[in-house]
């Protein structure tokens, strides 16, 4: 699945385009690598994200295209 679209499906981001535009800004991160919005997201990968002057970092524990909102906290984990 695309990097932004994960973003919008676990909810880490709430629309699509802001996650687009923090992906084209670099304040995406995939292993520690910079990441474009069209990267693809496996279970394992850690995701990190700037949000002004607060990161987060979470790792992928699962991958699925639609997800209701109270099920979302279960595609990833805090780290």
């Amino acid at each position: 699945m695309r990097l932004d679209k994960y973003l919008k499906v676990s909810r880490l981001i709430k629309r699509r385009t802001v996650a687009n535009e923090a992906c084209d800004n670099g304040r995406v991160m995939i292993n520690d690598k910079v990441a474009k919005a069209s990267t693809e997201v496996k279970v394992g990968d850690v995701i990190s994200i700037s949000f002004g002057n607060k990161d987060v970092k979470v790792e992928v524990t699962d991958v699925q295209e639609t997800v209701r909102k109270d099920e979302a906290k279960e595609l990833f984990k805090y780290l």
